[in-house]
């Protein structure tokens, strides 16, 4: 679990800001506390109403939205509505796969990763990342807190180059992040299935803006 959630997971998350470009890009953000306030509602959205959801699904944990992995595949693509942040699920979920293939996961991943090459699921990094961890035993509490560390570890080293901040600043952004995880998991245990996909309209709308600007350092 620690080489899969390690920043240095060739996956291309560096690649991606998924909608934080656009606030730096207007303004909005311009600092270590906007920052902080920007993955607070990041993660109290997308994260925990959209990715925390799919990994309970794949943990039947969560009966009521999908029955099957690919089900959910097509559910995720259908609820990611802003085109650049559904690219960016299926080009870091389609590498997280083959990067499976190395020892990461088992028959469950395997057999998802058989229906991605075979054109009949698309492949996004939560639901890839899900299987992986449930192959390998993982405990659903521990992945879920795992998933949304990783994600915002990533974001705030692409934040630390964009904004620009220092290492030091990106360090105490995620300090302030630890309890705001620990929350976002006990939201996501409790959410029901109408829950699911969730999010803020602002944070869609400046990911679709995104694919607009006229100048990016990211892909999302």
């Amino acid at each position: 679990m620690l080489q899969l959630t390690d920043s240095a997971l060739p996956t291309g998350a560096f690649s991606h800001s998924y909608g934080l470009e656009g606030y730096l890009h207007s303004g909005a953000v311009t600092e270590e506390h906007g920052l902080a306030d920007w993955l607070d509602a990041y993660l109290d959205t997308q994260l925990t109403t959209t990715d925390a959801l799919v990994v309970r699904v794949l943990y039947g944990d969560l009966p009521g939205v999908a029955d099957t992995p690919a089900e959910m595949d097509a559910l995720l693509t259908a609820a990611l509505v802003p085109r650049e942040i559904r690219q960016a699920s299926v080009k870091t979920g389609r590498r997280l796969l083959e990067l499976s293939r190395d020892g990461f996961g088992g028959p469950a991943v395997a057999a998802y990763r058989d229906q991605v090459d075979e054109g009949r699921c698309d492949g996004h990094f939560c639901l890839a990342f899900a299987l992986v961890g449930r192959d390998l035993g993982v405990p659903l509490e521990v992945l879920l807190r795992a998933y949304a560390w990783s994600t915002l570890t990533s974001l705030v080293q692409n934040a630390v180059r964009a904004v620009p901040l220092g290492q030091a600043a990106g360090q105490r952004v995620l300090t302030r992040c630890r309890p705001r995880v620990e929350e976002s998991v006990r939201r996501a245990m409790a959410l029901e299935p109408r829950h699911f996909g969730a999010t803020a309209p602002g944070l869609e709308i400046a990911q679709m803006r995104h694919e607009h600007q006229h100048a990016r350092l990211f892909m999302s």
